[in-house]
């Protein structure tokens, strides 16, 4: 059996990406890695190097708390005989462990076990372990950067990298196909039931005249629900659910697991839709309500009761065998009718009359609802790509944002995080970068679980901030964007307010850097910029 690859080889690795700001640089750094490991090695390297314990579509979480970890980092690499260094699968076998120990004691086990792994890492090594727990691992290895790096290690078209992540929704599992089974695999990599794929995205339009102006013509206008995200996958009696996140929620939705059953005809698909809490009058309940039946694990029938929910589903992607994702939208609108109940269907018209759009958009608010999604008929189904096919159409502009730090409340506030610092994401280094603070929107039963949340997430603290591993994406409406030196990124949110708690997005779906630009140009649509 060769040799296992070093912990300490892999930091260097770390180090090398840090040193760089240079794409190119980055990815024949991680060439050379990736050619040198062996099999058993890339889903755990490929998982490190991005800052994750396990792949992303794996479920296990480390549980280990903000304070036990800071605790540990602070004596961390003070062993001065290192007799056998930590190898990446050792590394990966302990992750294990920790996320698996559970019941009596289960906290000290944890504790225990990556003390033990600490002992065995010089501090240089210590330090990026503890970035991989945090998740924060900030050397600019991006999902881009090392889709790229499997591409040229591999000789595969990067075309067909991305395509195939898109659809195994894993970057590790990409990996591991391409350079274990080479460009046949992926090129032969399909739509797998009950393995969620990334959603495909929408830009914000700034207006109905962008949409038909981006279109040319004709475009499918749908309702954009105040709701949750959905992908239904079933074959034969088997029903499984995932949200946004693409995580399992079914045992959370059994009315929906029902209603998929018996009012879709076919028992073989994958459908995408969207979930509705719904009142007694039947109009929408407000988001966090619907978030209530996402995180219910116990008592499902009696929140099924409390929380009813309305299903309304809005494409196909796979049928009977077929994958549809490079068919029309069009197309795919046909096949979803002919097989679904009329009521399931989202509520759509098409038109190039922006009139007769305006007062969809109208019915659409007066509904509950959040605005239009906008579709060009001719658009394929592009997982995990966000672009002008799709358009979101808000009356109000907001913002998804990350909770990277929070502030300890005064007054009516004290004993609560409650001033809230807001990051957006800059997709090129994975950095999390500071817009805003905000203390207004939440209500105190809010401000009482969030705080919980928040002190889980700790990963240090001053006497007035608690700063967290980014996990946390809430929306956000503001005044303005404004220029700013007090910030990084040169950027502030103006009467920044958070509008929802989004639990149904992973900080790697929150908005970028580049969005907050761009959105900040488009302000001088209509008004004279001193920067011009």
């Amino acid at each position: 059996m060769a040799e296992q690859t070093s912990f300490t080889k892999f930091v260097e690795l770390c180090r090398a990406l840090e040193s760089t700001t240079k794409r190119t640089e980055k990815v024949a750094y991680l060439v050379d890695f990736l050619r040198s490991l062996s099999p058993e090695e890339i889903v755990p390297t490929v998982s490190f190097i991005t800052g994750r314990p396990f792949p992303e579509s794996d479920e296990r979480v480390l549980d280990v708390g903000g304070q036990t970890l800071w605790k540990l980092d602070r004596t961390s690499g003070q062993a001065t005989l290192i007799p056998k260094p930590a190898t990446i699968l050792e590394v990966y076998d302990t992750f294990d462990k920790i996320a698996t120990a559970s019941g009596p004691g289960s906290r000290q086990r944890k504790e225990i076990l990556v003390d033990a792994l600490l002992s065995r890492l010089p501090v240089a090594d210590a330090e990026f372990l503890m970035r991989i727990i945090y998740g924060e691992m900030r050397i600019g290895a991006v999902d881009g950067v090392v889709l790229d790096a499997v591409a040229s290690a591999t000789s595969i078209n990067p075309d067909l990298v991305r395509r195939a992540y898109m659809l195994l929704g894993d970057l590790t599992q990409v990996a591991r196909v391409a350079l274990t089974a080479g460009v046949e695999a992926i090129k032969n990599v399909q739509v797998t039931l009950f393995i969620p794929i990334k959603p495909m995205l929408a830009e914000m339009a700034q207006d109905l005249q962008e949409v038909f102006k981006e279109h040319k013509g004709f475009t499918a206008f749908e309702f954009k629900y105040d709701g949750a995200r959905i992908q239904i996958h079933r074959k034969g009696d088997q029903v499984r659910i995932f949200s946004r996140r693409l995580t399992d929620v079914t045992d959370s939705l059994p009315d929906v697991v029902q209603v998929s059953k018996d009012r879709i005809k076919s028992t073989e698909y994958l459908i995408e839709g969207e979930v509705v809490a719904i009142g007694e009058d039947q109009k929408p309940l407000p988001f966090q309500d619907l978030m209530r039946r996402f995180r219910r694990v116990h008592d499902i029938g009696v929140m099924e009761k409390e929380i009813p929910l309305r299903l309304h589903v809005f494409d196909i992607v796979y049928l009977d065998g077929r994958m549809l994702i490079d068919a029309p939208y069009e197309e795919r609108w046909n096949t979803l009718q002919s097989l679904v109940d009329h009521g399931l269907m989202a509520t759509r018209v098409v038109t190039g009359d922006p009139h007769e759009a305006k007062e969809f958009m109208d019915a659409a608010i007066q509904s509950g609802h959040e605005g239009l999604m906008a579709k060009d008929l001719k658009s394929t189904y592009t997982p995990g790509v966000r672009g002008k096919r799709w358009f979101k159409i808000k009356p109000a502009e907001t913002l998804d944002l990350v909770i990277v730090a929070a502030d300890w409340g005064s007054g009516r506030r004290r004993g609560w995080l409650s001033n809230y610092h807001l990051a957006v994401r800059d997709p090129t280094t994975g950095e999390y970068l500071v817009v805003g603070k905000t203390f207004k929107g939440l209500t105190d039963q809010e401000f009482t679980q969030i705080t919980k949340r928040l002190l889980e997430l700790k990963a240090r603290e001053t006497s007035y901030t608690v700063y967290v591993k980014p996990s946390i994406v809430v929306e956000v409406t503001h005044n303005e964007i404004q220029r700013s030196p007090h910030y990084k990124f040169g950027f502030a949110l103006r009467f920044a307010r958070i509008t929802r708690i989004r639990d149904d997005k992973r900080p790697e779906d929150a908005d970028t850097s580049e969005r907050l630009q761009q959105l900040y140009e488009n302000q001088f649509r209509y008004k004279a910029s001193i920067d011009s």
